[in-house]
């Protein structure tokens, strides 16, 4: 008869358990917005919030006429027709006292998000090491309309977790105790983006 009893109030307990276990959980919308005909107009508006110069511009050569007369750091895989003439183009290997004395560097990106008006560099083709859009004070970026994703969870989604990557959302700044921004603490002065369409 105890056993019984046991197995009885056992059930019982059981079963008040399974009744009081909270319902299974609502799965999570992942309704992520894609990139869609705003994207580049997205893009555009929030790197200038950041003080970026932003051109958007279907010819890139014609573009690079500004660095006339300037010394620029190309990285590795450069495409050829960026090499504008007129322009001192600094090629790797470049100690970091020659990396501080360019003027500039030109770089193309990974990917780059609209949402937050931000480059992704992974150190790929035309991007190099990352001290070479550190130390000059001036980065020159090329985004390409199809680089541009909507939001960082697109971003990731197009990038190689094993890359290092290297993200900038308008030139380096920071505020001292008295909030004076002061730019090109920690980077370059000034970013300027050209977007390609």
């Amino acid at each position: 008869m105890r056993e019984v009893t046991n197995t009885a109030a056992r059930e019982e307990i059981l079963r008040r358990i399974r009744a009081a276990q909270v319902p299974p959980a609502k799965p999570v919308v992942r309704g992520y917005h894609r990139t869609g005909a705003g994207g580049v107009e997205l893009f555009a508006e929030r790197v200038a919030d950041y003080r970026a110069v932003v051109r958007v511009v279907t010819d890139v050569p014609a573009a690079l006429t500004s660095l006339r007369g300037k010394r620029i750091v190309a990285p590795p895989e450069l495409p050829e027709e960026w090499l504008v003439d007129g322009v001192e183009w600094l090629r790797e290997p470049l100690s970091i006292e020659e990396l501080d004395g360019a003027d500039g560097v030109l770089t193309g990106c990974a990917v780059a998000i609209a949402d937050t008006g931000t480059i992704v560099l992974d150190g790929g083709a035309a991007q190099g090491r990352r001290a070479l859009t550190l130390l000059p004070d001036y980065h020159l970026c090329v985004v390409r309309a199809g680089q541009i994703a909507g939001s960082v969870p697109e971003a990731l989604a197009r990038l190689e977790p094993t890359r290092p990557l290297t993200f900038i959302s308008g030139p380096s700044a920071t505020s001292d105790i008295e909030l004076n921004r002061v730019e090109g603490v920690h980077g370059p002065r000034t970013l300027e983006v050209l977007i390609v369409t």
